[in-house]
Parts: C-alpha cells; structure tokens; sequence
C-alpha cells in the first residue's frame, strides 16, 4: 500500500535500472523519523523522500529506506516483526563519520547510544548509535598513526 500522493522524483524502474554493485535496504516504521535520525546524527541527507520511500546519501554511498507498509504483502515484513530488533547481528558502518560528534548529536536527540567513542584496537575511533527502528548505525573515523 503507497501512501505517496503524486509522482516519484523518477520513476522506479529508471531508478532501480541505475542500481550498480552492494545496495543496502532498510525497512522502517516511518520515513520522516528515519530521515531525521540519520541527518541529526549521521549527517546524511535525502536524494528524495516522501511517506513510502527515500534515498539517502553520506560519506560517498546512498542506500533506500522503505516504509513497512510498502512491503505489507512481502514476506521480508512478516520476518523483519517476528524476530524482533530489526537488523540485528548487522553494523551499519560509515566511515569517515566523526563518531564523538555523532553520539554528541544522538544523545542531544534523544536517541540510544550503545557503545560511545573509543578507540579500538583496529585502528579506528568509533561509536555504536541505535536508531529509532533498531538498526545500529556504527559512524567511525581513522585513528592518528603514532609518530
């Protein structure tokens, strides 16, 4: 079911014919809350968004948001609500992304911050922010190398 009254900024097909290597697909309880969360805290901004679908796009890759209801006849929907937080087991990584400044931003919002900004071991400084939906949004950036 579409709640988008009006045309698509292009139409699907064109869009999906565009589509090249890894594409990453979120389903989400609302757009307009999905949206807002990954610009307040991730930085990311909209290609196009309205009630049923958006593309985002941050640190060079864009990836889809889908509202539920567009998948109510879609058994990736059914599955997504019976095994509970959605995504889990799955690190969403933006590299490139200030983590301290991220979890400043989440946490001034009001979101959950799971692990805040450490150092790791692998070479990066990052944080682990949980989105309204449940989808753990990892943001992390290079560590200085030792002089």
């Amino acid at each position: 079911m579409k709640k988008r009254t009006g045309d698509p900024w292009m139409p699907a097909p064109e869009y999906g014919r565009g589509l090249t290597g890894l594409g990453v697909n979120l389903l989400v309880a609302d757009i307009a809350v999905a949206v807002a969360f990954q610009r307040a805290v991730l930085g990311a901004e909209p290609v196009y968004a309205d009630a049923d679908f958006a593309v985002m796009r941050g640190c060079g890759a864009e990836w889809m948001l889908h509202a539920d209801h567009t998948y109510d006849r879609h058994p990736l929907l059914r599955r997504t609500m019976e095994n509970g937080a959605r995504g889990s087991g799955m690190e969403l990584r933006l590299h490139g992304i200030d983590p301290d400044r991220a979890e400043a931003a989440a946490l001034a919002a009001g979101y959950e911050v799971m692990a805040s900004a450490a150092d790791k071991p692998h070479g990066l400084r990052e944080a682990y922010i949980i989105d309204p939906d449940g989808y753990v949004w990892v943001p992390d950036i290079p560590l200085r190398r030792p002089d």
